[in-house]
């Protein structure tokens, strides 16, 4: 079990969701570790609105959910309206990590939502598919109410989703949510998408609409937007991110089956994971992609805006990138055992997940597991500065840059000793050839000049 994952009880199945009406006030009440919850009189209106989002890839299913928590004089005192999905790295019964998508069912209940006061937080809550539910805890302070922490359960046990985990039953995820505060009486929206990283899971919202601690039953029509909404925002262009090119095409020639190389190549990013306070995995590197779907696209992946995420393990580990712009990549390395005594470590996996910045939807999603590849002796690292290609899928490419990288073992935040490619030894091995027939030509040319010159010097003293 990883770090900040919690095991926990099956969750008690919720009530059948509201029909849509509010229920009777004076219904019977229930109470909590965290104080009375008016959970009948709270009732909710809800709807659910199935939408197909279209993505490179294919279709993606998701819903919108809508809650409507009333206190006990019938008024709303909390109010949402959002998209979310999840993606879930998950451990299989081979040892093989894979990601799967989550996302909310068309059944959701909203048991143990709490409108929250002066000295409670409120809670919204939902609960959907075979035993998954999520929470934000939402605190009031001063003339602002602001996300507290975010939990989600998913439950391995849903074969549907997890098929092969090697862990069974429900694991509980918390983490701080990232947001800034909001005035009170004042509806936070936000249309575009926005995603966190916390231990193995990608939350991903879209088409967010909230508003907590609502005054006198009505939801605000003054606005709190997110950056991403705001009119002096830079445009957005779905799906890419910074330093894009894309393959031009004409009515006379069809669109060419790989993009052109971007005039420069991508910056090499330094990265870094720690376990406790220990530097347990070192990587240097630039990243581009070749998404060849549909339209061609070439993708610099720009380190200043990349956060490093993953685990340290001693057999495996896993490096995670997230582009704020919408892409992630994982690099998942194992160990090997090459002789009784001898071992490796190889990168075994990588997978690409490219996000659609307006609505969420996954774009295009490739994975390989089946790499050999970047393989050294277990204590030291891996160098290859020369362009390497990962061919994920037909439709993914991988380029790398500058590589240096160490996954286990790391000493005093450096790289061990480096093992280079094939490459970088080629080129070891034809510089000093290459300097040696120079020197060996210019030898040659010096004798012969040496001979010519005695030629010369004979003849011109015979004549004499």
């Amino acid at each position: 079990m990883t770090a900040g994952e919690v095991f926990v009880a099956p969750a008690r199945p919720g009530r059948s969701p509201c029909p849509g009406v509010s229920a009777a006030a004076g219904s019977s009440s229930s109470t909590g570790a965290m104080g009375p919850r008016r959970s009948a009189a709270s009732s909710c209106h809800r709807l659910l609105l199935p939408l197909l989002l279209l993505g490179v890839s294919g279709f993606f299913q998701s819903y919108a959910v809508e809650v409507d928590i009333k206190d006990a004089s019938n008024a709303t005192c909390l109010y949402a309206d959002w998209m979310m999905r999840f993606l879930i790295t998950y451990e299989s019964n081979n040892g093989d990590y894979k990601t799967t998508t989550l996302n909310l069912s068309s059944s959701v209940t909203h048991n143990g939502s709490v409108c929250g006061n002066d000295t409670q937080a409120a809670l919204l809550a939902v609960q959907f598919g075979e035993g998954h539910s999520w929470s934000m805890n939402i605190t009031k302070n001063n003339e602002t109410y602001q996300g507290d922490f975010i939990t989600l359960t998913y439950n391995t046990n849903d074969t549907a989703v997890f098929p092969d985990a090697k862990r069974k039953g429900p694991v509980t995820v918390l983490v701080k949510d990232p947001l800034h505060p909001v005035q009170l009486n004042t509806v936070f929206v936000c249309h575009h998408s926005y995603f966190f990283e916390a231990e193995n899971i990608t939350q991903i919202f879209w088409n967010v609409t909230v508003q907590a601690f609502v005054q006198n039953g009505t939801v605000s029509k003054k606005e709190s937007r997110c950056p991403a909404d705001r009119p002096t925002s830079a445009p957005t262009i779905p799906p890419t991110i910074a330093n894009v090119t894309t393959a031009s095409t004409t009515t006379l020639s069809p669109a060419p089956t790989s993009a052109p190389k971007p005039v420069e190549n991508p910056d090499t990013g330094n990265y870094s994971l720690k376990s406790g306070n220990k530097t347990c995995f070192l990587a240097t590197v630039g990243l581009q992609l070749n998404v060849t779907q549909n339209k061609p696209l070439l993708i610099n992946i720009n380190p200043k805006t990349t956060v490093a995420d993953g685990a340290c393990g001693n057999t495996t580990a896993t490096l995670k990138l997230n582009d704020g712009n919408s892409t992630l990549i994982g690099f998942t390395f194992a160990v090997k055992n090459t002789s009784a005594s001898v071992q490796k470590f190889y990168l075994r996996e990588v997978n690409v997940t490219l996000l659609n910045h307006l609505n969420g939807s996954v774009i295009s999603s490739a994975d390989n597991s089946n790499f050999s590849k970047w393989d050294a002796f277990l204590g030291s690292s891996y160098m290859c500065r020369k362009e390497q290609t990962l061919q994920i899928n037909e439709d993914v490419q991988v380029h790398t840059f500058n590589l240096w990288i160490q996954p286990f073992l790391v000493e005093a935040n450096k790289f061990a000793t480096a093992e280079e490619c094939i490459a970088d030894s080629d080129l070891n091995f034809l510089i000093p050839i290459a300097v040696g027939v120079v020197l060996g030509f210019l030898i040659i040319l010096v004798f012969i000049s040496y001979i010519i010159g005695r030629r010369k010097s004979r003849t011109g003293y015979q004549s004499v």
